[in-house]
């Protein structure tokens, strides 16, 4: 489809038919019950959001810093983002890739809405000495013990108590408050939202962490190329991981559901991507990329027309 020096075939032969045919997992009998208590320890938090405003490249937007707290005791650093001189009407939870994020967006086709941007624990804002800024260190961190992975402290980081921080702040936002994630961002948004009630539509965008399974035998240049590395070691890692599957989660996630996945990508397999939207309980819209991770000439086209159809699904336009 394109010309590559990867060593192995980014679609990893799956044509769009065979990726829309990607089941997911039968997910451990415990499953739910350990996400519902996971989340019911996040939402008991006392968030403490504090705000600093930075100055804004955007006359119409205030730009602020923001902190909170989240599981374990951690503050969680970001970006909050408001209209300058209109009323807050809506709520959006913005996370990131696993290259962390360096500020807030704003491109996104959102009026009057409040934007939370916050950065997991360990990675930008959020990085700590305790724990690892690398990829794919960070991935692994804690994966021996379900209750340890740093993935469960990830979802409440960006999902549950930026969620509860953003409300806070501004509680005439939860009418309508929404998720976008994008790669690493994307996988949380699928294994997080099925819990939490608040969120009314989401977008995930080439979502990471669906169907481990599969993920394990298919190499990539990803965060998933250290998790298939340490599987090769320990044989290991779906005793944590299957708690962790995107896919499997997406079976619970009955709130309308935008997803934009690709065809070709050398960093999140795209099986892995189809399984979650294939799994979706509710209704989904598909936005199929040519790729993802990966610069070619129509990318600019590509995302234009993602923002419209973005602007349609949230009715922003």
């Amino acid at each position: 489809m394109f010309h590559h020096a990867y060593p192995f075939n980014p679609t990893y032969g799956y044509d769009l038919d065979d990726l829309l045919a990607v089941a997911a997992p039968e997910p451990p009998a415990d499953f739910a019950p350990f996400w519902r208590e996971l989340q019911a320890r996040a939402r008991a938090i006392s968030v403490e959001p504090v705000l600093r405003e930075l100055s804004s490249p955007y006359p119409r937007t205030q730009v602020f810093e923001v902190a909170f707290t989240s599981l374990d005791g951690l503050r969680i650093g970001g970006w909050l983002t408001r209209p300058r001189d209109e009323p807050v009407e809506r709520g959006v939870v913005v996370s990131h890739g696993y290259g962390g994020r360096e500020g807030p967006d704003f491109h996104l086709p959102f009026r009057r809405a409040a934007l939370i941007f916050p950065c997991a624990r360990g990675l930008s804002r959020s990085a700590r000495a305790d724990l690892p800024a690398n990829p794919d260190a960070h991935v692994l961190h804690g994966i021996e013990r379900r209750e340890t992975y740093i993935h469960g402290g990830c979802a409440a980081d960006t999902v549950w108590c930026a969620a509860s921080a953003l409300l806070e702040l501004f509680p005439m936002a939860a009418s309508s408050l929404a998720y976008l994630g994008i790669s690493f961002g994307g996988g949380m948004g699928a294994l997080a939202l099925p819990w939490d009630e608040r969120f009314h539509h989401a977008h995930l965008n080439v979502p990471s962490f669906g169907h481990h399974p599969l993920r394990l035998t298919l190499p990539c240049v990803g965060s998933g190329e250290a998790v298939r590395r340490y599987q090769q070691q320990t044989g290991q890692a779906l005793t944590t991981l299957r708690y962790f599957d995107a896919a499997v989660a997406a079976k619970w996630l009955q709130i309308p559901m935008h997803i934009a996945a690709a065809r070709f990508d050398p960093a999140v397999p795209p099986p892995g991507q189809f399984a979650i939207y294939n799994a979706l309980a509710g209704h989904r819209e598909l936005f199929v990329l040519q790729t993802g991770h990966f610069d070619h000439g129509g990318l600019a086209a590509e995302g234009a027309r993602l923002q419209d159809a973005l602007a349609y699904f949230f009715n922003c336009a």
